[in-house]
């Protein structure tokens, strides 16, 4: 499967064959499974203190007094204490710390779904299904020369989206950006922001500043890429931009 090369002017220079991990099957069922299970084995175990509620001198006065027969205070009259129903009390039915939230997968079923992930970026309907925007007639996903690899401006690395054309897609990112509804607002991520464009490059290049102080968009090396960057939320088809060297390093893939 040939797959067109383009330089940082966005002009076609050549054409290159994609990795074997590109000819893998879609399993967009694998794919879910596989980002719903590290989202699962992220989550922090919660859930209330052993004796919460329970750290009280209580007496029960038993019936008989025409009064509910619950735990009272014995400091406070009959002020009511730890059973669920009572202001004051602890929980019926709370979850415990000590559940087990993760969800195991096997490994060939999660090696299968990254490369299948990463075959779905050269579907141009799954990218455009996932809302990603992009000028008609490039090949995907975008192969860029080893140039891309050198830029240390940030408005370099805009330019080159802009030659490319899927700035658009940056400004979506950019323009979506809004500020989240509930608490979360107060719990360190207060705006959401739309998912951009990907750029995969080899370890140690330089323009990986440059791509990453742009909102929205996500950089990564071929040893770091997941699942999950390449089909966020579990949905396939995210747009992506990969250096020559680092499409080459997919090969290992297995």
């Amino acid at each position: 499967m040939k797959i067109n090369i383009y330089d940082t002017k966005g002009k076609k220079k050549g054409s290159m064959n994609l990795p074997q991990p590109f000819t893998t099957e879609l399993r967009p069922d694998l794919v879910h499974r596989a980002v719903m299970s590290m989202q699962a084995n992220r989550r922090q175990p919660y859930g209330p203190a052993k004796r919460a509620g329970m750290r009280h001198a209580v007496d029960n006065p038993g019936k008989g007094r025409g009064i509910a027969r619950v735990q009272r205070l014995t400091q406070y009259g009959n002020r009511a204490a730890e059973s669920p129903n009572n202001v004051g009390g602890r929980r019926a039915h709370p979850p415990t710390p000590e559940k087990n939230l993760g969800k195991k997968m096997n490994k060939k079923e999660k090696s299968k779904a990254r490369r299948s992930a990463l075959a779905a970026t050269n579907v141009d309907s799954l990218v455009k299904k996932r809302g990603h925007r992009f000028e008609e007639g490039i090949s995907l996903p975008l192969v860029v020369d080893k140039n891309i690899e050198d830029i240390e401006r940030t408005k370099d690395a805009i330019g080159i989206f802009k030659n490319l054309g899927i700035y658009s897609d940056v400004e979506r990112a950019v323009n979506g950006r809004n500020i989240r509804a509930g608490r979360g607002k107060m719990r360190n991520r207060r705006y959401k922001t739309p998912v951009g464009p990907l750029v995969v490059l080899p370890a140690g290049a330089k323009g990986a500043q440059a791509f990453s102080n742009i909102l929205g968009v996500v950089v990564k090396t071929p040893e770091t890429l997941t699942v999950e960057d390449l089909a966020p939320g579990g949905n396939m088809g995210r747009l992506v931009v990969f250096s020559v060297k680092a499409l080459n390093e997919t090969k290992g893939w297995s």
